[in-house]
């Protein structure tokens, strides 16, 4: 009895041999597919190194940065807070301070003003002595001159010598004591002012003493009341006695 050939199971290897390479083939294909993906996407990988995966905290900062803000704290023992939180004798004596405070550099400033000006007009007064008369020499200084003011007293008084008292008045008399008028007159406008300084300088240490005394009383107030002299309890009516000292 023959055997059977073994042709057909050669033949169904030999048609299995093909279909395996293929399916390898294409697998190969896909990888290869994938790989060249990847490295035209991320060229560090094509080259073996490794891109470590972005840290979470680090991808979200980079995704949202929060801007810079700057918090304004209101400042709870200024001025503002000294005003809104004082009673009706500290803001009195507050505004009472100020007021002198306020007189006392404004006539300052226009004391000093006047002082330059008078300076200016006396050295321009010296060309009235070369003068040939006295009207001459008075056209000459400035209209609102302090030394021209007494060169039309004078000349004034030497025109208008006449009347029952004036002329039992000699002439000099009579000049002398028009220039006099003057020179009073022009010292009483220079030294307005001066009756606010003396009355500021008088007061003003004690008005400011008054304030401490407040603001020290409510400090002595805040201390009883909470029981505790911590530095918050305190601070407010403390500032509030240097301000009126310093004012």
């Amino acid at each position: 009895m023959r055997s059977p050939p073994l042709m057909p199971n050669a033949n169904a290897a030999h048609r299995a041999t093909p279909t395996k390479t293929r399916a390898g083939l294409a697998s190969k294909a896909a990888l290869l597919a994938l790989w060249l993906l990847a490295a035209l996407s991320c060229p560090a990988a094509a080259q073996g190194t490794a891109m470590p995966p972005p840290a979470p905290a680090a991808a979200e900062a980079a995704v949202a940065v929060p801007a810079a803000t700057q918090e304004i704290v209101e400042n709870p023992y200024g001025l503002t807070a000294l005003w809104h939180a004082g009673d009706m004798v500290a803001r009195g004596t507050l505004l009472a301070l100020a007021v002198m405070s306020i007189g006392t550099w404004y006539i300052l400033v226009t004391k000093l003003v006047a002082q330059t000006v008078l300076l200016g007009q006396a050295r321009a007064a010296r060309g009235f002595w070369q003068a040939r008369s006295l009207r001459e020499g008075a056209d000459r200084l400035a209209p609102r001159s302090a030394f021209r003011i007494l060169a039309e007293e004078g000349i004034a008084a030497r025109e208008h010598h006449e009347g029952a008292l004036g002329k039992e008045i000699d002439l000099n008399s009579w000049i002398a004591m028009s220039l006099q008028r003057a020179i009073d007159a022009i010292n009483n406008r220079m030294q307005g002012g001066l009756a606010f300084l003396a009355t500021v300088g008088s007061t003003a240490p004690f008005v400011g003493l008054f304030g401490t005394v407040w603001g020290i009383y409510h400090a002595l107030t805040e201390i009883g009341i909470s029981g505790q002299a911590s530095i918050d309890k305190v601070a407010g009516p403390v500032g509030e006695a240097l301000i009126m000292t310093a004012l």
